[in-house]
């Protein structure tokens, strides 16, 4: 985006501060693929520590430790349960079709969180003729599903459910900690259930690179493998994992400025006539544009206009993402320039 002072597009946008530079600048580092850089082994020890989980890799980003989940619990045929809201379903270009040979079963869940009864539903009975069941995935939070948090009782009944019938279990914690923040439930609370789980660095963290994949010892020793044939070998790979590094160490905490700036905007939008704002429960604030008779897209371009971005979410949906390169002053002048679109294209 061109000109874009106050960029709500994603949190995906955001930029290392100078410490962070400064501290990934002094590194240590070594050969990653040889368990030698001392940064990354760092990096891996606190996350399995956050997550209650005996090993993890770090990996280039979270796409990859979904497929790479994926690919070690799933075999060609079997079939994935999950929101129909789900990044893999979504937003992976078919990887799991493309890499593991796995199909989707959607579930109609509400805000992208399905029910422990909507599993046991969609568990296929054994048969030569249907796909098997074989793994349920969570994404926490749920970013399609309006940026909502997975109760940890919901997690816990589905995880039951898909233990009563042998089904992996994985969580997608691309933004976990902004559910930690909101919550106050540590990540090793939420991850307890599952037999994988990730978190991201470079969303709401605003490290430049990352993600880390983590479960049991077996687990990570398959995932190794699948990282180098799926193209994730790094080397050096200690400078951006010091930014992850100094992200959980001191970016954590401060995810609930950006939660306070997403209500700010939020009950800020809702007074706009026109606008239907969607509940709001982390740093992820959806709006609909439809009651101006104009599409998402119309209103986004007029947003990037007069320096201000969202992301297109549907034909008149729009999605802004609060996060540390976004203050409470921008979020006023955001507001400013949404009300002046709104009553020009309304």
């Amino acid at each position: 985006m061109t000109n874009i002072r106050i960029d709500l597009y994603s949190d995906t946008h955001t930029r290392p501060t100078p410490e962070m530079r400064a501290f990934m600048s002094e590194a240590d580092v070594g050969d990653e693929q040889q368990k030698e850089d001392p940064t990354v082994n760092r990096l891996v020890e606190i996350v399995c520590d956050l997550l209650g989980k005996e090993d993890a890799v770090y990996l280039p980003s979270g796409t990859m430790c979904n497929a790479i989940a994926i690919r070690i619990h799933c075999r060609p045929g079997d079939e994935i349960i999950m929101d129909r809201t789900a990044h893999p379903f979504n937003s992976e270009t078919g990887g799991p079709a493309a890499l593991t040979g796995a199909l989707i079963q959607p579930l109609a869940g509400e805000r992208g969180i399905y029910s422990a009864a909507q599993v046991e539903e969609a568990i296929r009975y054994p048969s030569n003729h249907a796909p098997r069941s074989r793994m349920i995935s969570v994404e926490q939070t749920s970013n399609s599903g309006g940026g909502s948090i997975w109760p940890l009782e919901t997690m816990r009944e589905v995880c039951a459910v898909a233990d009563r019938h042998g089904l992996a279990k994985h969580m997608d914690g691309a933004r976990l900690l902004n559910a930690v923040v909101a919550t106050g439930i540590s990540a090793r609370e939420y991850a307890a259930t599952f037999d994988s789980a990730w978190i991201d660095f470079s969303k709401g963290l605003g490290a430049p690179v990352g993600a880390a994949l983590a479960g049991s010892k077996e687990f990570i020793a398959e995932a190794w493998r699948w990282k180098t044939q799926f193209g994730g070998a790094m080397r050096q790979s200690g400078i951006i994992a010091a930014g992850a590094i100094y992200a959980l160490e001191h970016h954590v905490e401060r995810l609930a400025e950006d939660h306070a700036n997403a209500q700010l905007l939020a009950e800020g939008l809702s007074e706009i006539n026109g606008l239907t704002v969607e509940p709001v429960e982390t740093n992820l604030v959806f709006f609909d544009v439809g009651g101006l008779g104009i599409s998402a897209h119309e209103f986004n371009q007029a947003l990037i206009k007069r320096g201000m971005g969202t992301s297109v979410n549907g034909p008149t949906r729009l999605r802004a993402v609060t996060h540390l390169d976004v203050s409470s002053t921008q979020i006023e002048e955001a507001l400013d320039i949404v009300k002046e679109v709104a009553r020009e294209m309304g």
